[in-house]
């Protein structure tokens, strides 16, 4: 049996000598569409980052197809959420998706024929191929939130890490979005994605995640999207806003 493309043990991240990731145990399965959700301040985009490094981790072990980051880095692609980048940098869009290849390229070979070919092919997946060689800061969010996605496609990952893509984004976008989780997972990748729609969660993702802090509850969508798992991460108001669950209980024991 092959190890997990993620597992977690044991994690702990403090911040300013306040825990904002707890005791973490997680093994995420190959393959899948897999949503984090939580509340605001759980610890979802920090999950990803302490997992990928890029925050420092007070205990615990994380390993990516059994090995430790350091030997499956290649293996591995990341969305960060779109605020969190300066989108004011100077560059054209096909350069941006190109920043995907530097891994295996290196910093110091430039892209040829090949890559460029690479690129062009992400962003026709997210239907931008037409502004290729438009500046990035001209996009609409949206459109900004796909190249970044087709940067992460172009590295023909194993594993890809998502920090919520849908977040703020246009109709359009989204049908994009969904198009490429999609077409990821007929390839047998596997996806994490950090998602704020409880509304959302169950059409698009089949396994399921919900934190607070420490992981709640894990597991196929159909068994752990429950009114008993979302009211002890949440607390009962969530409940009372998705549609059919006007009464929780009801929707319990039916």
């Amino acid at each position: 049996m092959n190890p997990p493309p993620l597992e977690i043990l044991d994690l702990t991240v403090i911040y300013r000598e306040k825990p904002v990731l707890w005791d973490v145990d997680l093994a995420i399965p190959e393959g899948r569409l897999c949503a984090i959700v939580g509340p605001n301040g759980a610890g979802k985009s920090t999950l990803i980052k302490a997992a990928l490094g890029m925050v420092p981790k007070a205990s615990g072990r994380v390993r990516f197809f059994g090995q430790p980051l350091e030997l499956s880095r290649k293996r591995i692609a990341y969305v960060p959420q779109r605020t969190s980048v300066d989108w004011d940098f100077p560059t054209h869009v096909l350069d941006v998706v190109m920043m995907g290849l530097y891994g295996r390229l290196g910093w110091f070979r430039r892209p040829g024929r090949e890559e460029r070919e690479a690129a062009m092919e992400a962003l026709r997946q997210v239907a931008l191929s037409d502004l290729a060689h438009r500046q990035i800061s001209e996009l609409s969010g949206g459109q900004q939130q796909r190249v970044f996605l087709a940067r992460a496609l172009v590295q023909n990952a194993d594993l890809y890490f998502m920090d919520e893509p849908f977040a703020g984004v246009d109709a359009v976008t989204e049908e994009a979005i969904l198009r490429v989780l999609e077409g990821l997972k007929a390839q047998g990748k596997t996806v994490v994605v950090v998602h704020h729609d409880l509304q959302t969660v169950r059409d698009y993702f089949d396994h399921l995640t919900l934190l607070n802090v420490q992981v709640i509850a894990s597991g196929p969508m159909e068994t752990t999207f429950t009114p008993h798992n979302l009211e002890r991460t949440y607390g009962k108001q969530p409940l009372l806003e998705l549609e059919g669950w006007a009464k929780p209980e009801q929707a319990w024991n039916s």
